[in-house]
């Protein structure tokens, strides 16, 4: 019996020192997989300059969007990679300050609500919002969807006025 105990001691203290260790090594990798980019874009009407960036913790599907637009205001919200793993509550946010499956808007098309879900398109989707009125709801096509916002895209985000900003996030 004491052999047992003897054998235990060590693999207790052994399993301790390796679940601390995949705690940290576990840590480290949610850390690093922190990946942020920018772009730029310009509104149709004079072309004035639009600063994006973007912050994500899984390396470009889903984060946070921000906007500087053209007058000094700042928007921000949630962007979202399009996937067959994209569940419906995921795009909810996407709706908020505008007509559900953005049927109303020309350059979106008529791709049901339900086509989001289960197709994989290669698109990402944002809505933003700033003080007062002010909204930005953006669609851009990925260059390399494996790679996120990371391996770049393009595409066109519209103000609640009906606006147009062209934009383009380059890869870092």
């Amino acid at each position: 019996m004491n052999g047992t105990i003897r054998e235990l001691v060590p693999r207790t203290a052994t399993h301790r020192w390796l679940v601390a260790a995949a705690a940290v090594a576990v840590g480290v990798a949610l850390a690093s997989c922190t990946t942020m980019g920018t772009g730029q874009g310009s509104a149709r009407s004079g072309g004035a300059p639009v600063a994006f960036s973007w912050l994500s913790k899984d390396g470009g599907t889903t984060g946070t969007m921000t906007a500087t637009l053209p007058d000094g205001t700042v928007v921000s919200g949630p962007f979202v990679q399009l996937t067959s793993a994209v569940q419906i509550d995921t795009l909810e946010p996407m709706w908020r300050g505008w007509r559900r499956g953005w049927g109303d808007w020309r350059y979106w098309g008529s791709y049901p609500v339900t086509a989001f879900a289960t197709q994989y398109s290669g698109k990402v989707v944002a809505n933003l919002q700033g003080p007062g009125d002010h909204r930005l709801r953006c669609r851009f096509h990925l260059n390399s969807p494996r790679d996120g916002m990371l391996g770049g895209g393009q595409g066109e985000c519209q103000l609640g006025n009906g606006e147009t900003i062209d934009a383009v996030f380059q890869r870092p």
